[in-house]
């Protein structure tokens, strides 16, 4: 089964282990329960939530993050399991070490594969998508020209039409594509982990106050595929993050992308992502194992 992100959105929620699973409980009832091992990430997205240190400690086992939300969706702290990868003081060494050099090629990389995905996002909305391609062989080590601006200031108005503009703090539209991204970066941050990589240490994301600055840079090219999943929400006529668009946005890490080894979850791409940067870091390889391209979601 793959690993499902379980998302608490109802006020006054207890949440705790029994057993070998997740349970949720409200005034002493249990409510309902999720298999531990199945879990992706827990995304907390409401108030008056209590939690038991039993069921923190299992999902650090598991380097399942716990993802703690405060307004407008977004992401205000995550759960960090102390223990990683076998390997993880030696990759942590590798990627403390690696040179500004390579850093700039690996971000290059990232945000080729970002304006490629973008390229194929609006394509599948059915608008116009001629001109990325071009942008995305412009992208130089580090994107000293800032491509990666150029590429967002002409997607936003093709995709969601040209009165829409990116705001963190908007409701609506914006407001779903926080959610999507919480999401997102819940993932990447357990491929992160997984792989044995620090996440405060970025490659271009490098605010102080960032702890997971790895996380974000890597999401990077999977957004495109979240904007499309938006996209066919707000032309469904859903246009508020709620109950019945919480669940079909946590479907994300799920959703098939386009890869050299055929079709494969969002949530597995990255992986395989974090490890082969793992992998660079260390010497042993010099391109990132990206995913080709968003698909067209189902309907």
């Amino acid at each position: 089964m793959p690993h499902r992100i379980v998302e608490i959105a109802e006020d006054g929620r207890h949440l705790a282990k029994q057993r070998g699973f997740l349970t949720v409980s409200a005034k002493g009832e249990e409510l309902g329960r999720v298999p531990l091992d199945d879990i992706a990430a827990v995304i907390a997205n409401a108030h008056g939530l209590t939690y038991s240190n039993a069921l923190l400690v299992a999902l650090a086992e598991r380097g399942a993050p716990l993802v703690v939300c405060g307004s407008h969706h977004r992401p205000s702290a995550i759960l960090w399991s102390a223990e990683g990868h076998h390997e993880q003081a030696g990759r942590m060494a590798d990627q403390a070490g690696a040179g500004l050099p390579l850093k700039k090629r690996l971000w290059a990389q990232i945000v080729t594969a970002k304006i490629e995905s973008q390229r194929e996002t609006l394509a599948s909305a059915g608008a116009v998508h001629e001109g990325f391609s071009l942008l995305a062989r412009k992208v130089r080590s580090g994107d000293p020209d800032n491509v990666e601006a150029q590429a967002a200031r002409r997607y936003w108005p093709l995709l969601f039409g040209q009165g829409f503009r990116r705001d963190r703090q908007a409701e609506g539209t914006n407001a779903m594509l926080n959610y999507a991204y919480t999401v997102l970066r819940a993932g990447a941050a357990r491929a992160v982990m997984g792989a044995g990589l620090h996440p405060s240490l970025g490659l271009s994301h490098r605010q102080r106050g960032n702890a997971f600055a790895l996380a974000d840079d890597l999401m990077e090219p999977f957004r495109p595929l979240a904007d499309l999943l938006v996209f066919e929400l707000v032309r469904d006529g859903l246009e508020t993050v709620d109950r019945e668009t919480k669940p079909l946005l946590a479907r994300l890490l799920i959703t098939d992308m386009s890869t050299t080894e055929g079709l494969s979850p969002a949530g597995v791409c990255l992986n395989r992502l974090a490890l082969s940067l793992a992998r660079c870091f260390g010497g042993e390889a010099q391109k990132l194992d990206l995913p080709r391209r968003a698909l067209p979601l189902e309907s």
